[in-house]
């Protein structure tokens, strides 16, 4: 056995947040073995020390040698106190690679957690295509917390560390475990706390998922090198084909379960640049998407993918009747809307949505309580919506890059469908209740802005129905996307904010430049919270700046030649430090920018600085004046109105 790698606890809950970090481990290796997809578990039996070692002459053959394991397990010694209770839990995992080079193969994990000994114990073993079993007896190794000491300490050691073998996927290097794993339990331990929402990949068979995630990244990466839009093709391509395997993994569990072939339909609602729709139509779903304003890459799909542009509003008009799945992929303000659509459309009509920008039925969602994360507060929001409209509803975490990737899914109804006009009259109060609730917030709305009066009797009276009349203050966005990223501000209102806050900056530090005797008397500034440069602004420049996304930090970060945002703080731009770095880059074969691009802008600091710019003008890729301004070489910006 090896001498254990160790490492302080100092935490008072120290064996109850061990636990709770093992966990992570167990349960989600693929977050720090970025080889792995993730597991699946069996269920966790309790055993005493006897029947412990009939588990595991089960799993791995009567014929393993169990002295060596009993004791690197302490099972050699029978604790009469803890027997009756169950010392041991016993479960095992699979483990799932992203690419699987055994072929038929299966990597296996008995799990063996010893509540007394706080200790979790893995036991690999081989599973071939044939069920035969093979115990890796050189790759056991066990995770322990001890009172050393007075201290607590967390160790890892292998039970055969010179035997030790890796394959880089399933089987880490025992170094690996050592100075990478072992640290990362200690920080979740100390870090530990009940996650608020469900585990990743909790609704859908992981080993599906993993599969077919790989067969289409392989399918359609080539979309990354030819994407036409701004955004940034690998984040876009990848995560549309992992939301794409979700539902398509998703649908087939589905499928099973009603003993039918035939793939399900779907309408995407704001499907943006479509790709999510271009993938299920090539997988052999029928469906269509629809956004208000056509993307560049959408003429590059072919006639396979069916996108439309439109302008969708919550109304008698926008209704799916044999469409088996609406979805709502960041579909912005018409999240809420869509359980309610699909709840409209019919009995059968079933739904998914990815929130992202939080939004009410009415505009932009109000936050009321302040105890929970805002996305916390707003899923629940979306939750409590599909809930009300009689959807059996589940949330489940997409394995996607981005920090907002919880998923509501309204599959079967709560009611019978003769209930449908109780359950409807219920669905419409909730939606005029959360009208009237904006109306009491003093948010201003824009009365029938979906142009939908509902129909009328012969005497020109409204005989509006609760499924007629939606709602009066739903706005759509605009088909002309407007630049909201601070760069269509007012030149005057930009440069008076930033004379404000370099001013700020520079008076931190202004006494102790006038009493230095150094050489260097160019005031650099001192550095401000960002919370504390909202204090010097004034209620409108703030309200302008909401407005704005990313709002005040934006606005600093795009007056790069003037501040340094760093770690939630501002600073004045020191450019002498930043030509050095500059510098240093050149050299290791980075390009310096072309001349053509120099002096084409004013110098802020030979302007405004008390002490005039730190740099020589012949140093300095700003122009010290008029005279030495060069005509922009960049095209002029759109801005829309």
């Amino acid at each position: 056995m090896s001498k254990p790698s160790e490492i302080n606890m100092t935490d008072k809950r120290s064996a109850e947040s061990m636990w709770s970090a093992a966990d992570v481990w167990i349960k989600k290796p693929h977050v720090v073995n970025k080889r792995l997809c993730g597991v699946t578990e069996t269920e966790y039996r309790d055993v005493d020390t006897v029947e412990l070692n009939q588990v595991l002459s089960c799993l791995l053959g009567p014929n393993i040698e169990m002295a060596d394991i009993s004791v690197f397990l302490h099972a050699d010694v029978i604790d009469e106190e803890h027997e009756t209770a169950g010392r041991w839990s016993v479960g095992v995992r699979t483990i799932i690679p992203k690419v699987n080079k055994t072929g038929d193969g299966l990597y296996k994990e008995v799990i063996i957690k010893d509540r007394v000994g706080n200790a979790v114990t893995f036991i690999p073993f081989e599973v071939n295509g044939m069920g035969q079993v093979t115990l890796k007896s050189s790759n056991i190794y066990q995770i322990q917390l001890q009172l050393k000491s007075d201290e607590w300490k967390l160790s890892l050691h292998a039970l055969r560390p010179e035997q030790w073998y890796n394959d880089g996927v399933a089987y880490p290097k025992l170094s690996w475990l050592r100075s990478e794993l072992l640290p990362k339990i200690s920080r979740w331990a100390r870090e530990s706390k009940t996650s608020e929402f469900k585990s990743t990949l909790s609704l859908i068979p992981v080993e599906k998922y993993s599969i077919l995630y790989q067969q289409l990244k392989e399918k359609y990466k080539a979309l990354v090198k030819v994407w036409p839009e701004v955004t940034d093709p690998e984040k876009f391509v990848f995560e549309d084909v992992a939301i794409a395997t979700y539902l398509l993994v998703l649908w087939g569990e589905e499928r099973a379960e009603n003993g039918t072939t035939n793939k399900q339909s779907f309408v995407d609602l704001g499907c943006g640049n479509g790709l999510l729709v271009h993938i299920l139509n090539n997988e052999g779903h029928p469906g269509k998407g629809t956004d208000i304003r056509k993307r560049k890459i959408w003429d590059m799909y072919g006639p396979g993918t069916h996108l439309e542009e439109n302008a969708i509003t919550p109304s008698n008009g926008f209704l799916f009747p044999t469409t088996d799945w609406l979805i709502g992929n960041h579909s912005d303000e018409l999240t809420p809307w869509i359980p309610v659509i699909a709840a409209r459309s019919s009995y059968s009509c079933r739904y998914f949505v990815l929130p992202c920008c939080f939004f009410d039925f009415c505009g932009k969602y109000q936050r009321r309580q302040c105890k929970k994360s805002q996305y916390k507060e707003y899923i629940d929001f979306i939750t409590d919506v599909s809930t009300v409209c009689g959807f059996h509803t589940e949330e489940d975490c997409l394995r996607i890059p981005s920090t907002k990737r919880v998923c509501i899914i309204g599959k079967g109804r709560s009611y019978r469908e003769t209930e449908e006009a109780m359950v409807e009259e219920r669905r419409s109060d909730y939606i005029r209740g959360r009208e009237a609730l904006f109306t009491s917030y003093g948010v201003s709305m824009n009365v029938n802005q979906c142009g939908h009066d509902g129909p009328h009797n012969d005497n020109g009276q409204n005989i509006s129905t609760p499924a007629n009349d939606w709602v009066n203050g739903f706005q759509p966005r605009q088909k002309t996307e407007a630049v909201r990223n601070c760069s269509a501000l007012p030149r005057d209102f930009v440069d008076a904010l930033v004379l404000r806050v370099a001013k700020a900056l520079l008076s931190l530090t202004e006494r102790n430049i006038e009493s230095s005797d150094c050489g260097d008397a160019w005031n650099t500034g001192g550095s401000l919270l960002i919370s504390e440069v909202v204090n010097l602004l004034d209620q409108s420049t703030l309200q302008a700046l909401k407005k704005e996304c990313g709002g005040l930090q934006t606005l600093l970060k795009n007056n790069h030649q003037v501040f340094r945002v760093q770690g939630g703080r501002v600073y004045i731009r020191d450019w002498r430090t930043h030509t050095r770095a500059q510098s240093s880059r050149v050299t290791s074969n980075h390009k310096p920018p072309p001349s053509a691009a120099l002096k084409t802008r004013l110098c802020w600091f030979h302007t405004h600085h008390p002490h005039g710019c730190p740099l020589p003008s012949v140093d300095c890729a700003f122009a010290h004046g008029a005279t030495e301004l060069r005509p922009s070489t960049k095209p002029p910006k759109m801005i829309w109105t």
